[in-house]
């Protein structure tokens, strides 16, 4: 065939080349010798010369280009055919016979090439198929340059808009109605056309667009909103409108603490508070990308504070403690840890769990509160953290953290007893009735599942370089890194993690230290009582540090070292509390009655506080009085008189709970009523 020598380049061709010709004088390897036309030689790489977008042989035909084979197969059968024909016609134009020839087969004379001309062929073929001879030659052309693509009938690849003959102000008005959809509730598609009707009409006027029919219409929405969930969910739509246009990079990390993702999300599980009330629980946590370990876990009922993020933080550098009931098989010396190494720069580690201590380089979070407060952007500066915030509504610059709460969600949550689901259509009858854990007894089984089912469980994105198929734990995937690149964490000493906590300034006065109607006091304040503690700006007040998930005790910072006081009241209460639960029980305590400032009083009421979390809700009371203790108050309609003339005896365990005293309508009781 003619062009099948220009795919060959030999020594003697001229050849165009950055701009002038060039005759190529030898050729050794990958490597071509030219020659210009001023006879300056030079040296070029084949592949380089070749790329080289000015590349052409002198005196040749373009180079041919391959067939697109995928286009190909997606013709409809019947252009397929007629290009097949074709290309037979061509090929015995060019070589005298029809392709899949027999051998020794001899050509028909009017196309023998011994005896006539490509033109004289090419003039028989056109007075065998009745065309002109143009048509054959521009079909031989394009066969010699796109091979069988150059014989399709264009008409059949002409690509058309999937809007159609659509007006394109309506289809204007159509997009810019799916873009407004983006944050809204979702709606029908009969929604969608009365809203784009009244724009093209507001816009142009009524009668001035063309509108299609009502099944063109639909035709014409579901084209334009494909991929979009427009007419799906709602969370779907957003978070496909959120994504970045530009492609996702997945995060790497060579060594352990390289880069630590810190976020917060409410788990799927209904928890029950002290007051007996159920609600879900927030969880922050701390996720190594190059390990997958968990750092730390934080539970909250409410809303997550500036202060958690720090305390998180300081656990993050801390060893994990073993507590009474744990397997010895979670202990650090029985994995396969450094826990020698380890053992030797700090001696908590004899009694340290299984998880990995690491401290972080840098350390990525989003724009909430609790991360951008100055709280912890200051506790991160002091240890020398990089702080890098994600974008907005970009979840996919935390992505590994985002995974991990799914992770927890399916492999624990779902496990436990009040588990919701991921959404309402997911979430079984009476849910909040089958909750029984509490913050704290869940807070210590997370630490607990972290542990064994997370910290030595395969994980599917660590893998062992040399067994590609292998996966392996986030405690394996530790050690491997910390025996690569020598990775030894100093972790905090107790002073450290005293430094993290928040800070409240109080006088040491006779009966102690005052804060939020605690009194705490110890006999080492003795020295110090009326005492100025030499801090002018804070007035002489002493520095006084406090864990806000157990107010138990406080921390004062002494020129001679910390000292840790006691609360006065603290043999009232049956074990620690929180914040929360403290400014909970001075609310129970003013409801009933009692002098809320009275510590004495709020630490009784604590104590039965406590108590009842402990044992669990009272279904009977304790929910029913604390969800009416929020209501409005709904008059109460009166009741149908009855026939009876003698009043019916009162059930005596009716006489001490009337729930008309809280102003509530009672369904059940007015529906046997009107029976």
């Amino acid at each position: 065939m003619a062009g099948r020598d220009a795919s060959v380049l030999r020594p003697g061709d001229w050849i165009t080349y950055d701009g002038g010709d060039h005759q190529v004088v030898a050729l050794a390897g990958t490597s071509v010798r030219l020659r210009s036309e001023d006879g300056a030689e030079s040296v070029v790489l084949a592949s380089f010369l070749m790329a080289a977008p000015d590349f052409s042989v002198t005196g040749t035909e373009p180079l041919p280009g391959l067939e697109p084979s995928g286009l190909l197969a997606a013709l409809p059968e019947p252009v397929r055919d007629a290009a097949r024909d074709w290309e037979r016609h061509v090929v015995e134009v060019v070589t005298g016979l029809p392709p899949g020839a027999e051998p020794g087969t001899s050509p028909r004379p009017e196309y023998a090439p011994a005896s006539r001309s490509l033109v004289e062929r090419a003039q028989a073929k056109a007075d065998e198929l009745g065309v002109s001879l143009r048509t054959v030659q521009g079909r031989r052309a394009r066969y010699a340059q796109q091979g069988l693509w150059g014989l399709v009938d264009q008409r059949a690849v002409r690509m058309s808009e999937a809007t159609g003959r659509a007006d394109a102000r309506l289809v204007a008005a159509i997009r810019e109605a799916l873009d407004a959809e983006t944050s809204t509730s979702t709606g029908t598609r009969s929604r969608l056309i009365l809203r784009v009707v009244k724009m093209v009409e507001a816009t142009h006027g009524e009668g001035v667009v063309p509108l299609p029919s009502k099944n063109t219409f639909y035709k014409l929405i579901d084209a334009l909103s494909t991929g979009r969930h427009t007419f799906g969910s709602a969370v779907t739509r957003r978070q496909t409108a959120n994504r970045p246009q530009g492609p996702f990079t997945p995060t790497f990390a060579d060594r352990p603490g390289e880069q630590v993702q810190i976020d917060s999300t409410p788990l799927d599980v209904m928890v029950v508070l002290d007051s007996g009330l159920t609600v879900r629980a927030d969880l922050t946590i701390a996720v190594d990308v190059a390990t997958r370990t968990i750092y730390a876990a934080v539970l909250r009922p409410v809303g997550t504070k500036a202060v958690d993020a720090s305390l998180l933080l300081a656990r993050m550098l801390v060893p994990e403690p073993m507590r009474p009931g744990w397997s010895a098989s979670l202990r650090m010396a029985a994995s396969r840890m450094p826990h020698r190494r380890l053992l030797n720069v700090d001696a908590r580690m004899e009694q340290a769990a299984a998880r990995p201590v690491i401290v972080p380089d840098t350390v990525v979070i989003d724009g909430g509160k609790v991360f951008i407060s100055d709280t912890f952007i200051r506790a991160c500066d002091r240890l020398g953290i990089s702080v890098q915030r994600a974008r907005p509504r970009t979840p996919t610059d935390k992505a590994i953290v985002e995974a991990t709460f799914s992770a927890i969600n399916s492999l624990f949550v779902q496990h436990l007893a009040g588990y919701t689901g991921a959404n309402v259509s997911r979430r079984g009858d009476r849910v909040e009735e089958r909750a029984v854990w509490t913050i704290p007894d869940l807070q210590e089984l997370l630490d607990e599942w972290i542990l064994a089912g997370w910290q030595a469980r395969p994980h599917d994105s660590l893998r062992d370089p040399f067994r590609p198929k292998k996966s392996v734990s986030p405690n394996d995937k530790y050690t491997s890194l910390v025996a690569a690149c020598g990775y030894l964490p100093l972790v905090l000493r107790g002073e450290d993690y005293l430094e993290l906590m928040p800070v409240a300034w109080r006088a040491v006065n006779d009966y102690g230290i005052r804060i939020s109607y605690r009194t705490y006091d110890c006999a080492e304040l003795g020295p110090y009582r009326r005492q100025h503690s030499g801090i002018t700006a804070k007035r002489g007040l002493w520095e006084v540090h406090y864990d806000p998930y157990d107010l138990s005790q406080v921390f004062v910072r002494t020129q001679q070292g910390w000292i840790t006081v006691p609360w006065v009241h603290l043999p009232l209460v049956n074990g620690p509390f929180a914040d929360f639960t403290w400014q909970h029980a001075r609310r129970l305590a003013a409801e009933a009655g009692l002098d809320n400032t009275n510590e004495a009083a709020v630490a009784r009421v604590l104590d039965e506080l406590l108590t009842r979390g402990e044992h669990g809700p009272d279904r009977r009371s304790s929910k029913v009085v604390g969800r009416t203790r929020t209501a409005l108050p709904v008059p109460t309609p009166p009741a149908t008189p009855r026939i009876e003339t003698e009043p019916e005896p009162e059930p005596e365990s009716k006489a001490s709970v009337s729930v008309a005293d809280f102003g509530v309508f009672d369904a059940h009781a007015e529906a046997e009523r009107w029976i």
